[in-house]
């Protein structure tokens, strides 16, 4: 009797081991797909030490529209669109820059990539085209409460200051329409729209308290310090050398925030 105790015992156990392995496995998965989901309303990439090729050239497309240097735009268009930008990613990122430098400026560098674009047609040169927004995008309240949540989460809390108190209409205005219905257009991931709003901050003087506002959304989208840093030698070695620093400055204050 003993003996037939000791056996089953011997089986529970094992059995008892097995379900625990299971379980862990089961556990390490779902641990797993929560921390690699992206956020609501974006595409994020895995957060590495270093910007794939393509992230490279949005702030630098980004800094020479904000400065109007169409040559510079026209060379760093070529580059993004070699490194397998869509030109749906590069319209988008003017498009959205309007809201940060103004419409001139956004009107201008459409009208440059448009150009590029066809001079590479006629190189024989067949860039990818992407793909236009997907996610219908909301109107109205649902569209403000949107846009609201956007802010709110690239922001880290919800926006409110005496300039907005100041003057609410224009929070309504980033909220419904910049955080609305520009960031809830989903052919552009927000890692993407935050490199390319850092470029265009960092070769705009005088928006320094802006630039370090966009540091720190940068990084509470996934993009880690070592490539903020590298857009930082980007703009250096490739850019406007005022903007580097105006953009490691900025970056150095951040981190220093977050205890980096």
């Amino acid at each position: 009797m003993s003996h037939t105790y000791t056996e089953m015992d011997r089986k529970i156990r094992a059995l008892t081991a097995v379900l625990a392995v299971s379980l862990g496995l089961m556990l390490t998965q779902s641990q797993t797909a929560a921390n690699t989901e992206a956020s609501p309303g974006t595409t994020q990439q895995p957060n590495t030490d270093a910007l794939s090729n393509k992230q490279q050239t949005i702030p630098l497309i980004a800094a020479f529209m904000a400065s109007s240097d169409m040559p510079g735009l026209n060379a760093a268009l070529n580059q993004g669109l070699d490194a397998s930008l869509t030109i749906s990613e590069a319209r988008e990122i003017l498009v959205q820059l309007y809201a940060y430098v103004g419409f001139p400026k956004s009107l201008n560098a459409l009208g440059e990539l448009l150009k590029v674009v066809e001079a590479r047609k006629q190189r024989g040169i067949q860039d990818e085209p992407g793909r236009e927004p997907e996610r219908a995008i909301p109107v109205g309240e649902e569209l403000l409460a949107a846009g609201t949540a956007n802010q709110t989460k690239i922001s880290g809390a919800p926006v409110k200051n005496a300039v907005t108190d100041f003057a609410p209409v224009i929070n309504q205005y980033l909220q419904a329409h910049l955080f609305g219905a520009i960031f809830e257009r989903d052919n552009l991931d927000w890692q993407s729209r935050e490199l390319a709003t850092v470029g265009a901050l960092a070769a705009t003087p005088g928006v320094e308290a802006q630039l370090l506002s966009h540091m720190r959304a940068s990084m509470r989208v996934g993009i880690g310090a070592a490539q903020l840093r590298q857009v930082t030698t980007i703009l250096a070695e490739r850019g406007d050398k005022q903007a580097a620093e105006r953009a490691r400055t900025a970056l150095t204050q951040a981190l220093a925030a977050s205890g980096s």
